[in-house]
């Protein structure tokens, strides 16, 4: 194979990855999620720490977990107290919004809701839609992507590059993905479900299975500016 073919595959791959919001109902075989996981785990990571630990999360654990997330929210509805104990541990987004980021976010969002027909105030039917994040938007399979609470922020840099791999690595095997850091909310119900130890740390879930071509949210991909507008050359 030339470089100018390696070049294109690869390539196409990255490029065709987005996040799919609609699964099928079609297992995935566990030797495939091995292999994809042993690819990814060639990510670099400062001095070879290796720091990511992955739980790999189907069937009853699945099933169990989703029915625990909507237990908390349910709770949280009752007495909204409760919120403090479901707290991010680390913040992924800022306290102040900027543009261009606000704007980008803004974009995003409207353009998803408009596509599914969410209109601006219509509060419950966005609320619905953000649920679906508790049930990995139906895919059969979850993927908790923890690391040690002694590790510096710079894991999580690793942990960031490994997944990319899990992702680029499914996509090329026909496999799609969603990457979510809408349980880290409820890390606590997360990390009992799936046997964590108290010190671990939830950084992101990766929803993988099979696409819901039919499905019309799956048509939405957002779009990236062109490098000019975030890359600097220097001669």
């Amino acid at each position: 194979m030339t470089t100018q073919q390696q070049t294109a595959i690869v390539d196409d791959v990255i490029t065709a990855r987005h996040s799919v919001r609609a699964f099928l109902d079609k297992p995935v075989d566990t030797q495939t999620i091995k292999d994809i996981l042993t690819v990814a785990s060639r990510a670099p990571s400062g001095t070879n720490t290796q720091p990511w630990k992955v739980y790999v999360v189907t069937g009853d654990t699945r099933a169990q977990l989703i029915d625990n997330i909507f237990a908390a929210k349910q709770a949280i509805a009752a007495d909204p107290s409760l919120a403090d104990k479901f707290q991010e541990t680390f913040p992924y987004y800022p306290t102040e919004w900027i543009s261009p980021f606000i704007d980008r976010r803004r974009e995003n969002g409207w353009g998803l809701y408009g596509l599914l027909g969410i209109q601006k105030g219509d509060k419950e039917k966005m609320a619905a839609q953000h649920d679906r994040n508790f049930k990995l938007f139906d895919a059969p399979v979850g993927l908790f992507f923890t690391v040690n609470k002694v590790m510096g922020i710079g894991s999580k840099m690793d942990i960031a590059m490994m997944i990319q791999n899990v992702m680029i690595a499914a996509k090329a095997r026909g496999l799609d993905t969603c990457p979510q850091a809408a349980f880290n909310h409820f890390h606590p119900v997360v990390l009992e479900t799936i046997g964590a130890g108290d010190d671990e740390e939830l950084v992101c879930t990766v929803a993988l299975g099979y696409a819901d071509e039919s499905d019309i949210v799956n048509t939405f991909i957002t779009p990236r500016v062109p490098v000019d507008e975030f890359a600097v050359f220097l001669d």
